[in-house]
């Protein structure tokens, strides 16, 4: 199995789904595709931009992944507070509804307890550092493990084990 990211610094939902034939359709074949873990919306919180166009990107995103028969990860991301207490609560319940209603495998904070966390962060107190990854990893995992223990199963292949 390869491991391929197609994440671009600075993308928003809207710029990922433009590229979306492109994730989907590389490397010659679709079939070539098993899962993608969605891991985008941060860009969108950043820059305050209308939780529902992310929604309506994202839930495109997903519906055609799903369609190709692609296992979906969504790793839901927070919006910074500076936004308003309502504009923050939307954008984190956008990831939970999205996911409840794909049936998708689902992790609700991407970052979570790396974000704002300076020892773990670059100087943009933004992006993780190397030890602020390896924590993301770490908190990845188990829904990785997950969606790669569904994907097992379809394929009637032995799951993963520890």
């Amino acid at each position: 199995m390869d491991i391929v990211p197609h994440g671009v610094s600075g993308d928003t939902t809207a710029g990922g789904l433009s590229r979306l034939d492109w994730v989907i359709g590389g490397y010659g074949a679709r079939e070539n595709v098993a899962s993608v873990v969605v891991a985008l919306g941060g860009n969108d919180g950043l820059r305050g931009l209308p939780v529902e166009q992310m929604i309506m990107n994202l839930d495109e995103i997903i519906t055609r992944l799903l369609s190709e028969g692609i296992d979906v990860l969504l790793a839901g991301m927070e919006a910074p507070p500076n936004y308003g207490a309502e504009y923050t609560a939307r954008f984190r319940r956008a990831f939970r509804v999205l996911a409840d209603r794909h049936d998708v495998v689902y992790l609700p904070f991407l970052l979570e307890g790396v974000a704002g966390v300076p020892a773990l962060n670059q100087r943009d107190g933004i992006h993780p550092n190397a030890a602020g990854a390896r924590r993301v990893a770490e908190h990845l995992w188990p829904a990785l493990e997950t969606l790669l223990n569904q994907l097992s199963r379809d394929a009637g292949t032995v799951p993963l084990q520890r």
